[in-house]
C-alpha cells in the first residue's frame, strides 16, 4: 500500500522532503534557517517553557543596539542582588558596557545582566519593559520576560518557546558586533579593580567547526537550555533545545542533518531585475534590495517558482510590489520590489535629459 501511495505522490508532482533519522532528547527543539526562517526540524516548537539564561540573548542584543557599548559603566549596588553564575564584578568597579556584554554572553554573568539593565534601561524594571517591547516587535508571540538574566527561583522567570528563541537569535546574528561577541572563545578584561580571563561556556565553539555562536542556560526549573548557530556553504542555521540533557550532541546532529539535506538556492540577485511580461514599468528600472534565496532539499528544485505581484504607483524609490517564492503551492517568502528614482541632469547647451 505504501508503495502505491508514494507512486501517486510522485505522479501528482507533490514535493517529497528528504528523510533522515534525526531526533533530540529535548522537550522542545527546532532547527531553523536564519535568513528565510524555514523550519528544518521541529519538536513542540510552540510549547511555552522557562528558558533560563538563553534569555540573555535579548539582554545582549539590546545592549549592543543601545549605542552605548563604549560607555564606562560604574558598577552599582544592583549586582549585590545577583546569584548563580557571575563575572563577580564589585560595586565601584569601572568597566565598559562592551566588556559587560562579553561577560554576559561568555560567562552568563547574572551580575553583568543587572549592571547592563541598569545602565541601558535606567533601571532593571524599565529594561525588562524594553525586552518585552522588542519581543513583540520581532513577532515573539509566546514570550514574556520578567528579568534580564533568566533566573526563575524568586519570580516567574522568563517564558518562551523554541520557535521564538530561534526568531530572536536569527535577528540578533544579523548584528556584526553581537555575532562577534557570541563567537568569541576567550576574552581578557582589565578594570580598575581586577583582571579577568573569560572562556565561553558554549562548548560547541570548540566541538563543532561550523559553530558561529550561541548561548547556554540552566536552572532547576528550566533544566538545560541551549541556543547555537552554525554556518556552512552560505547556509546559516540556528538550533534551540529546551530541557535537553544531551544538548551539545543533539545540536551537532541537527546541524549535520541540516547541512547534509539542504542547500542555499539563490533565485534572484539583489539589484536590477526584469519582470516577465511587465509593461507598466517597461521604461523604468525595477530593483530588489536583497538576494532572493531559499534553503531547499535536492528533490525540491523543480517545485520552486517565482511569481511577481506589481501594482501601479508612480512615486520614485517606492515599493511597487513583491517577488514571491513558492514551494509547490505554498508561498514561503517574498521580497519587496522598488522602482528607481528619476535623476534629472542639466548639461550646458545640451538641454535636459533623464536617468532612471
Amino acid at each position: 500500500m505504501k508503495k502505491y501511495i508514494l507512486m501517486l505522490i510522485l505522479l501528482l508532482g507533490i514535493p517529497v522532503l528528504q528523510v533522515r533519522a534525526v531526533d533530540t532528547s529535548a522537550t522542545s527543539a527546532i532547527l531553523m534557517e536564519q535568513d528565510s526562517h524555514r523550519i528544518l526540524y521541529a519538536k513542540n516548537i510552540h510549547n511555552v517553557r522557562s528558558i533560563a539564561s538563553i534569555s540573555k540573548i535579548m539582554t545582549g542584543i539590546l545592549a549592543v543596539e543601545s549605542g552605548k557599548m563604549d560607555d564606562k559603566v560604574t558598577i552599582g549596588d544592583e549586582v549585590l542582588k545577583a546569584y548563580g553564575s557571575g563575572i563577580y564584578v564589585k560595586p565601584g568597579e569601572k568597566i565598559t558596557l562592551r566588556d559587560l556584554v562579553y561577560g554576559l554572553m561568555l560567562r552568563s554573568g547574572n551580575d553583568a545582566a543587572l549592571a547592563i539593565a541598569t545602565h541601558v534601561g535606567g533601571s532593571v524594571e524599565q529594561f525588562v519593559t524594553m525586552m518585552n517591547t522588542k519581543a513583540t516587535d520581532l513577532g515573539m508571540k509566546h514570550t514574556t520576560f520578567h528579568n534580564p538574566s533568566g533566573l526563575d527561583e524568586e519570580d516567574e522567570g522568563n517564558l518562551s518557546t523554541a520557535y521564538d528563541m530561534a526568531i530572536l537569535t536569527s535577528y540578533a546574528m544579523q548584528n556584526k558586533e553581537y555575532a562577534k561577541i557570541v563567537g568569541t572563545k576567550k576574552h581578557v578584561v582589565k578594570t580598575n579593580k581586577n583582571h579577568y580571563v573569560w572562556h565561553n561556556k558554549n562548548k560547541l565553539l570548540s566541538m563543532y567547526k561550523y559553530t558561529t555562536g550561541g548561548k547556554t542556560g540552566f536552572t532547576k526549573k528550566a533544566r538545560r537550555t541551549l541556543v547555537t548557530t552554525a554556518r556552512k556553504n552560505d547556509l546559516n542555521l540556528v538550533a534551540v533545545t529546551l530541557n535537553d540533557g544531551n544538548d551539545f550532541s543533539d545540536h551537532m546532529n541537527l546541524f549535520d542533518y541540516g547541512f547534509d539535506t539542504y542547500k542555499h538556492q539563490t533565485l534572484l540577485k539583489k539589484g536590477t531585475i526584469k519582470v516577465p511580461k511587465e509593461n507598466y514599468y517597461k521604461n523604468k528600472t525595477l530593483y530588489i534590495k536583497n538576494n532572493v534565496s531559499y534553503p531547499i532539499a535536492s528533490n525540491e528544485k523543480d517545485s520552486l517558482e517565482l511569481k511577481y505581484s506589481l501594482y501601479k504607483k508612480r512615486n520614485n524609490d517606492s515599493l511597487v510590489g513583491y517577488v514571491k517564492v513558492y514551494l509547490g503551492k505554498e508561498e514561503v517568502m517574498k521580497e519587496p520590489i522598488y522602482v528607481k528614482s528619476e535623476t534629472v541632469i542639466k548639461k550646458k547647451n545640451k538641454g535636459w535629459f533623464h536617468l532612471w
